[in-house]
């Protein structure tokens, strides 16, 4: 793979090395196919062969992409594509989209769905990043981590297990970006209410509510938001960003 040397204030990601999880659909298939298009060689990570290679094929022939199926959940699996991507000189681009909720008041909430929640919304971005700190300060690269307003506040009375996985993923952010800041590498935190997907289908579904995905956030609008994120002189650092629907409705 050739990994080509960009200015950076350059604003291009032509020729830039990114690593997205969670790109076996929704938010992070979308994010992987705008870097693609973008021109960047990406590396997408999930669970899912046949969806990874679907969000492959729907990258085109904008970009080359390395499929990379792993449960980061499963230690195994996290040091198998760890080891895989160690292996490159660099990277540019690491985005952290993939991610799960489950809703329940805490009289009912099983214990083993907050373990599952903290395993693959905290510790897998936790160790992934931590594995690839190298490569990313050869590259004076960024990372990204997609949270959500329940990692700013907890304003519903059932996602207390969900809201402190996304607050833990929030201090992670906040705490890496003063450890590598000093090595030029960027840090951004994204903030999402809700985005239309499978995951919001079946929230609406549990809370007996019609899903209506027109009326939520796209993951185009959210892929959008990232390249320009992605692309802003480095002269300039964002550190956060929030993004809500427009229509208020749901």
């Amino acid at each position: 793979m050739v990994e080509q040397e960009q200015s950076p204030s350059s604003g291009s990601l032509r020729g830039r090395v990114a690593v997205v999880t969670g790109a076996s659909s929704g938010i992070g298939r979308a994010i992987a196919i705008a870097l693609a298009r973008e021109g960047a060689h990406i590396h997408v990570v999930g669970r899912n062969s046949a969806a990874l290679a679907e969000t492959v094929a729907a990258t085109g022939d904008h970009s080359s992409a390395n499929e990379l199926r792993a449960d980061l959940t499963v230690d195994a699996d996290l040091k198998r594509i760890t080891d895989a991507l160690s292996c490159l000189s660099r990277i540019d681009i690491l985005i952290h989209s993939a991610g799960i909720i489950h809703q329940r008041r805490m009289e009912n909430a099983a214990i083993e769905d907050f373990d599952a929640q903290y395993s693959i919304n905290v510790r897998a971005p936790y160790l992934l990043t931590k594995h690839l700190i190298p490569m990313l300060t050869a590259a004076r690269g960024q990372v990204i981590f997609i949270n959500s307003t329940a990692g700013l506040t907890a304003s519903r009375a059932d996602v207390g297990q969900y809201a402190a996985t996304k607050h833990a993923l929030r201090a992670v952010a906040d705490s890496l970006r003063e450890e590598l800041n000093p090595r030029g590498v960027r840090v951004l935190s994204v903030y999402l209410g809700r985005t239309a997907g499978s995951m919001q289908e079946r929230l609406f579904r549990e809370e007996g509510r019609p899903y209506h995905p027109e009326t939520l956030l796209q993951p185009e609008d959210v892929a959008s938001v990232i390249m320009h994120a992605l692309t802003v002189p480095r002269t300039a650092e964002i550190t956060d960003i929030s993004i809500r629907p427009m229509d208020k409705s749901y």
